[in-house]
């Protein structure tokens, strides 16, 4: 089964134009964050026309001019906002608060790279722990639909697991009912290791599908670094007769246990593409042989 396309709008040109796009499809995923630009207000348009559409937003990091706001709220220190990323509780129910005012409702805020700051292993999970708190209370109030964690590198570095996470997502809630609903990480032909693992059976997706998370998978063209990266061989090798970009995506669609692959689609024709490229999905088995063949490079 292949995953379903979904918005991501990190760096993408006309935001509203290009989620009114994918909207136009229905049931789709908008993801977006308070640091992408002016990305959260075009959203806010857009779903209040679609309520159909769900939305994803983040919270850690914040630009320049948001920081600045946040050191005159009292809510970060001058070392804190020059930083660009918090976790603080405090913050991330402040910044929570303006994303909800800007998107009008949220169906996810993401712990955006809880890694970023490179702390041990403890204090990471006890900051973890203590977004989680304020996000638990925001999902029982009704005020967000549920929280998950996008991280670029903390999978893969060890910095935590799905277990871990839905253990601090238990103690944060103080009881087995919690709100912690999904996770998300970079799928691609450059980030593979996540789809070797789920190809045996392993691996994060694989522990949060079986928890019941949703699985987001971001940057499948590796922030378009893949174009030039993956050669007509190749292309051809995962299917013959498709451009570079429609099999790099193909090829992080079809991962196994995988929800939504986020695309920076920024017009009409790159998202109507994307969905043709991701229709009929790759069987495990030559997914395997194109994880396979890129070990050996």
């Amino acid at each position: 089964m292949t995953a379903s396309l979904g918005l991501g709008t990190y760096r993408v040109r006309a935001v509203e134009e290009a989620a009114r796009t994918a909207c136009s499809d229905g049931l789709v995923w908008l993801d977006t964050a308070p640091n992408y630009a002016a990305a959260h207000q075009a959203i806010g348009r857009v779903i209040a026309d679609h309520t159909c559409a769900m939305v994803a937003t983040k919270t850690g990091f914040f630009t320049q001019v948001e920081g600045q706001a946040a050191l005159a709220a009292g809510v970060l220190t001058h070392e804190e906002a020059a930083a660009g990323h918090s976790l603080r509780p405090d913050f991330t129910r402040w910044q929570t608060d303006r994303s909800l005012t800007a998107l009008g409702r949220a169906d996810i805020v993401f712990v955006h790279n809880p890694e970023h700051a490179h702390q041990d292993r403890s204090v990471l999970h006890a900051r973890l722990r203590g977004a989680f708190s304020v996000l638990e209370e925001y999902a029982t109030a009704g005020r967000i639909a549920g929280y998950g964690v996008a991280t670029w590198s903390g999978f893969q570095h060890d910095a935590f697991t799905v277990p871990e996470l839905l253990g601090l997502a238990k103690e944060a809630a103080g009881s087995g009912e919690h709100h912690l609903g999904a996770v998300q990480q970079p799928i691609s032909l450059v980030m593979v290791r996540p789809i070797a693992l789920a190809l045996d059976g392993r691996g994060p997706l694989v522990q949060a599908r079986s928890a019941g998370l949703l699985t987001f998978g971001s940057s499948p063209l590796h922030g378009g670094e893949l174009l030039d990266l993956t050669t007509p061989e190749l292309s051809d090798f995962i299917r013959p007769g498709i451009s570079p970009a429609a099999a790099c995506l193909l090829a992080a669609a079809s991962c196994p246990s995988l929800d939504v692959v986020l695309l920076s689609a920024s017009t009409a024709q790159h998202w109507n593409a994307a969905k043709d490229a991701i229709a009929c999905p790759l069987e495990p088995g030559q997914l395997r042989r194109v994880t396979d063949v890129l070990a050996q490079r």
